[in-house]
């Protein structure tokens, strides 16, 4: 008996010995590293203290580009093929730029003193902003040189009348050729664009 065991068995030892070997190559495989993890920072008080209060207003989800809408970040090559953006490798946004400029602008907003309302609300006789994110990315113009670019198409509606439109553009340079410095560019430009973007508002017949 303990032969015709054997016998079975033996055809079937190849295949354990091969997966044994298999589970030890793989535990000693390296893990890929974690990738970082970016936003546009803390507010401070001293930027907010210049920017006017504004009178109630809706703000809607900011629309983005589908190649945007993720949390990957971007950066372009100008001197290699500036029509393909690439993502950082072990980069990432905690949310999509789309999320990441909604907030920082209901905060900044909020920080002047004005009141923000979300759309889904709909409060009577109030404005909605609805805004366009048309880039939100790190330019290289050269392997050590960058700038970063964002841009926004603002819209103010006053039920279905179109009131006022405005694109907004910031370009800001990186103090470092990679993705720490990037993200500080770009948000630097983040900044830049919502406090335009609030003095607009400002001129604007929002009561």
């Amino acid at each position: 008996m303990k032969k015709i065991a054997s016998q079975i068995a033996s055809p079937l030892l190849p295949i354990w010995i091969a997966l044994c070997v298999m589970l030890l190559a793989g535990c000693a495989l390296p893990r890929p590293e974690s990738s970082t993890l970016y936003d546009l920072g803390p507010l401070h008080a001293k930027q907010g203290t210049t920017l006017p209060a504004l009178p109630p207003i809706s703000v809607a989800d900011i629309q983005v580009p589908a190649w945007l809408d993720s949390t990957m970040i971007f950066f372009r090559l100008d001197y290699a093929n500036e029509q393909q953006p690439r993502p950082y490798a072990q980069a990432r946004w905690v949310m999509a730029p789309g999320q990441l400029l909604l907030q920082h602008l209901k905060s900044r907003i909020a920080q002047a003193g004005g009141v923000v309302l979300p759309a889904s609300d709909g409060a009577i006789n109030i404005p909605v902003l609805r805004l366009e994110a048309d880039d939100f990315t790190q330019y290289f113009q050269a392997p050590g040189q960058s700038v970063a670019r964002v841009g926004l198409r603002a819209s103010v509606y006053k039920g279905r009348i179109l009131v006022a439109q405005k694109s907004i553009n910031r370009q800001v340079p990186a103090p470092n050729a990679d993705a720490a410095g990037g993200v500080k560019a770009l948000a630097a430009a983040s900044d830049a664009v919502i406090s335009d973007l609030i003095m607009w508002l400002n001129t604007l017949d929002l009561k």
